[in-house]
């Protein structure tokens, strides 16, 4: 069902906003509509144009609460005001900050190092102390590295008296590393020929000490203490943000509902001069909610509520708040799906619900798949709340009767005696036609009368509009009513055997019906008094009339027979089954229980996902599209009241 909307004005001094945000309206679901563009009668309105004094806070809250371990098993300590909750943010803040300075400079310390450790990497195959090496007066030394290509041009230079030493370090796949020692006066003639040869220098500082394989486990040591010293600080984090864990979540939590009462001024509008200022905010909320908030507030000075009863009348349309049991729930989402009701329409999930699990257990009718589907559905809906979980285990509930109907349990209907009759054997005999599978019988017959339901209630909904056209001359309309139910019953007359009325008869209900849908335009301008002139021509709106009463006649035929695709569904799933349980080798009386088993998870899990989409495509196009326009809009209140109680329960 749809709640009823209410429009609702609310007004006091501009300095009281904050203390009704808070004290009233975070209790209630209220869509806040633009004050400025509401009320655009009043004079004098200006806007809010004040910087929300939480935000800051609150952004520095949500980090610290995100640090909290298992913030779920936290009590939140709502004992702190609101000035103690600055000095806590502030506290913390700068805790955390001189901390995380520390962790910087140590991790500065570690790149350091670690960059270090690169370059004596490739030398630590060279056995010799860094420090005598860097302290030769008499020899020149240059560390460096070669490519591969080169290294074989230099170690025949060296063989050729090149009168220099070169001492490898480590290889690979481009460069060989390594130094090469000379006499002080050849250093220059050396120097060249290396250079020629793509040599790159690699400079040393003094600071290391011992060999190169010394110095660089020297490193990786003080590495491993410096990354012990970040993990003490990583410790002493998480030591801060645990020991106000209670403070800093309750801090989060409270700063988050000021900062959106706050925002609460983007809506709102201000009124009068410096001297009287007051505010006010408008939007729409519930009619039980009006109540209990004008109950509530009724002996509050500095608040006045006003409710305007006929405000949709002239200032667009309510939004849309869906409200229904708890067994239906779930089947809001298609009707959201679809688009939410108008105001002025009715709610269809309840006879989505009814209707949907009927047809989709009619079409996977089987005790046993019926079972799984409940139970998996509802243990799912029941855990995550996803409504599509609960529509499957609303459709299994009805899956299992028609298992009951069919008598078929997981494929075998040797086990239960059909309450019924089993879809793939059962005929039926017709005049004219002849023996036809008696579910195509049932589902046609069904069809019908769902098509009757809708238009009935496509009347009920034009005429509570006061549509004239849409309620007497539609196709859905009386006028379509009349005529297709003079099909219907002239079918089911025939069909079994009954007198048919005369033909004067039918052909007063057959033609007078089409000939009022022809003429449905001209005749509401009529009874409506209408001024407006047809754009057209005489025959040129004969013309368009009869194609389209033509194609209104098509329709009929076209949606009648698609609900044979309930008996065809039926049939299939007993036909599937019995594939499965040949696969198994069941008619030797020992079936390979793991071929029934995979065969069952499969006709189960793919014909139940292609019959809820055929379910699903009925509803659509031949239920709502008879009477549903599906025009609203949603109802969005700037605070979700339940959504506030789940997580404060959830963090309790």
């Amino acid at each position: 069902m749809i709640v009823k909307m209410k429009f609702i004005n609310i007004s006091g001094p501009r300095q009281d906003i904050d203390r009704v945000t808070d004290q009233y309206l975070s209790k209630y679901e209220i869509q806040l509509e633009s004050a400025l563009s509401e009320l655009k009668t009043v004079d004098n309105l200006r806007p809010f144009v004040e910087t929300n004094p939480y935000r800051d806070a609150l952004a520095q809250a949500e980090q610290f609460a995100g640090y909290v371990e298992h913030p779920d098993q936290v009590t939140p300590d709502g004992r702190l005001a609101l000035n103690e909750m600055f000095e806590l943010i502030r506290n913390v803040s700068e805790e955390y900050q001189g901390l995380q300075d520390k962790k910087g400079r140590l991790q500065s310390t570690i790149d350091d190092m670690r960059g270090r450790q690169q370059v004596i990497a490739p030398f630590r195959p060279l056995d010799f102390d860094l420090q005598d090496v860097l302290g030769f007066k008499f020899i020149a030394y240059r560390f460096g590295k070669l490519p591969l290509e080169y290294y074989h041009r230099m170690q025949k230079y060296l063989e050729d008296n090149l009168n220099a030493i070169f001492v490898e370090g480590e290889h690979d796949d481009s460069f060989v590393y390594g130094a090469y020692f000379v006499s002080p006066g050849e250093s220059t003639r050396i120097d060249t020929v290396f250079r020629s040869l793509h040599f790159e220098r690699i400079s040393f500082d003094g600071e290391y000490h011992g060999t190169p394989t010394e110095a660089y486990l020297k490193l990786e040591r003080e590495v491993g203490k410096t990354a012990a010293r970040m993990e003490e600080l990583e410790e002493e984090v998480a030591a801060l943000i645990n020991r106000h864990a209670p403070q800093l979540i309750a801090t989060r939590n409270r700063l988050e509902e000021l900062a959106n009462n706050f925002d609460v001024r983007k809506m709102a509008a201000r009124m009068g001069d410096s001297q009287e200022d007051s505010y006010i905010l408008c939007g729409w909320m519930a009619e039980d909610d009006i109540a209990k908030f004008q109950e509530e507030s009724k002996d509050d000075d500095n608040i006045f509520i006003m409710v305007e009863e006929d405000r949709e009348s002239y200032f667009g349309t309510p939004p849309t708040k869906l409200k229904n049991p708890k067994l239906f729930k779930p089947f809001e989402m298609y009707v959201q799906m679809y688009g939410l009701p108008a105001h002025d329409e009715m709610d269809p999930t309840m006879l989505v619900g009814l209707t949907y699990s009927f047809i989709f257990g009619a079409m996977f009718g089987d005790v046993g798949h019926g079972l799984l589907l409940f139970l998996g559905g509802g243990l799912l809906y029941l855990k995550k709340k996803i409504p599509l979980a609960g529509i499957i285990s609303c459709a299994g509930v009805f899956s299992t009767i028609f298992g009951f109907l069919f008598g078929s349990l997981f494929g075998f209907e040797d086990i239960l005696q059909p309450l019924w009759l089993r879809p793939i054997e059962h005929m039926t005999t017709l005049p004219f036609i002849g023996k036809l599978n008696t579910v195509f019988v049932v589902s046609v017959a069904f069809g019908m009368g769902v098509i009757l339901f809708a238009m009935v209630l496509h009347i009920v909904t034009a005429a509570k509009n006061r549509d004239v056209g849409a309620t007497w001359f539609d196709s859905n309309g009386v006028a379509g009513l009349v005529f297709y139910g003079a099909i219907v019953a002239t079918i089911v007359l025939f069909m079994t055997g009954h007198k048919v009325p005369a033909a004067g008869l039918l052909l007063v209900m057959f033609v007078l019906p089409l000939i009022l849908i022809l003429l449905k335009e001209p005749l509401t301008r009529m009874i409506t008094k209408s001024s407006e002139k047809m754009e057209e021509g005489v025959v040129m709106f004969l013309v368009q009339g009869i194609f389209e009463l033509v194609e209104v006649l098509l329709s009929y035929f076209s949606n009648t027979i698609s609900f044979v695709r309930i008996g065809a569904f039926a049939i299939s799933h007993a036909a599937m089954m019995e594939v499965v349980l040949q696969l198994s080798g069941a008619e030797s009386g020992s079936p390979n229980w793991v071929v029934v088993v995979f065969g069952n998870i499969f006709v189960c899990a793919f014909e139940g996902l292609i019959v809820g989409i055929q379910v699903l495509r009925l509803e659509y196009y031949e239920l709502f599209s008879r009477f549903y326009r599906g025009s609203g809009r949603a109802f969005t209140p700037y605070k979700n009241k339940n959504g506030q109680k789940k997580k404060a329960a959830s963090k309790r």
